[in-house]
């Protein structure tokens, strides 16, 4: 289609945009562009407008957009051609089984960091009944919101630097009842929580090279927050320091946890091991790249 022909010229009194028509053009667009994922992220943000799902989508193909309704999709669909992520147009984003609000104060959750909750409940199920937990860097809340659900019987504590995040998180624990078992803590690491000690301590630190985030794709370079992405020189700075500091705030045999990137795995697990963690293990995402690094506290 010719550009007098998209639905981002077209005014009241243009043709008709069915909802095929509106899907195929603006995926066409999307893809020409690079994007992956164009079809799914055009049927998320047009489901959005018109309050459909992907099957309502599908049953309606035929069905005519309103001018109105055009005018939404188009604003939309400018702002996530400009390279704002969809989690943030639509102000949503699923983890865990769990639906949670994100905007651009927080880093949108990925199904990555999923990894980090199994290996929390699975290297910490000798105590499942009981115990206290720590998620550092927390900001939506997603990991200590999923971790809190999944063990209703813990004190969960969620702690990050930014307080814009932390609204976000406080939002989130709300609407998905871990209010009941989740304090959330403004505070930079350990700051937030002196002289306590936790059985597990989790945490998804910012671990990308300073040098790299100009690399990164413009939906995360440009519209992520940057304070949850960079990672200093190497990208472990934090992991470094985290590692450093958790020992004092473990109980016996507690657990330290922490997401890391795909490339990290043999300098996260030596940063872990030459601090005196025991038991260290990587786990890897369903990509099978290295993704968590694990380890009981230092005797």
């Amino acid at each position: 289609m010719t550009t007098s022909e998209s639905p981002e010229k077209s005014g009241t009194n243009a043709e008709i945009w069915s909802v095929r028509r509106v899907l195929g053009w603006a995926a066409d667009d999307l893809k020409r562009r690079g994007n992956d994922g164009a079809r799914l992220e055009v049927e998320l943000l047009l489901g959005r407008v018109l309050g459909l799902d992907r099957i309502g989508l599908i049953m309606q193909s035929e069905r005519a957009l309103t001018p109105s309704e055009l005018a939404t999709f188009r604003e939309l669909f400018k702002r996530r051609r400009a390279g704002e992520p969809v989690a943030y147009l639509l102000g949503e984003r699923e983890f865990y089984g769990i639906l949670l609000r994100v905007d651009a104060r927080v880093l949108i959750p990925r199904p990555d960091s999923e990894r980090l909750v199994e290996v929390a409940l699975e290297r910490t199920r000798l105590r499942s009944m009981r115990g206290m937990a720590l998620d550092l860097c927390t900001g939506s809340g997603c990991v200590a919101i999923a971790f809190a659900r999944q063990r209703p019987t813990w004190s969960v504590t969620g702690s990050d630097i930014s307080e814009d995040a932390l609204q976000v998180a406080r939002g989130n624990a709300h609407r998905t009842g871990a209010v009941r078992n989740l304090r959330l803590l403004q505070g930079s690491l350990f700051a937030a929580v002196p002289g306590e000690r936790f059985d597990l301590i989790s945490g998804n630190p910012p671990y990308i090279p300073s040098a790299e985030i100009a690399g990164l794709p413009v939906d995360v370079r440009d519209f992520e927050p940057r304070l949850a992405l960079d990672g200093g020189a190497d990208g472990l700075e934090l992991v470094r320091e985290i590692a450093a500091q958790a020992a004092s705030h473990l109980t016996l045999g507690g657990l330290l946890a922490l997401e890391i990137g795909a490339d990290q795995g043999a300098a996260a697990l030596a940063i872990l091991q030459q601090r005196g963690y025991t038991e260290v293990e990587l786990a890897r995402d369903l990509g099978g790249r290295d993704r968590v690094v694990s380890g009981y506290g230092p005797p």
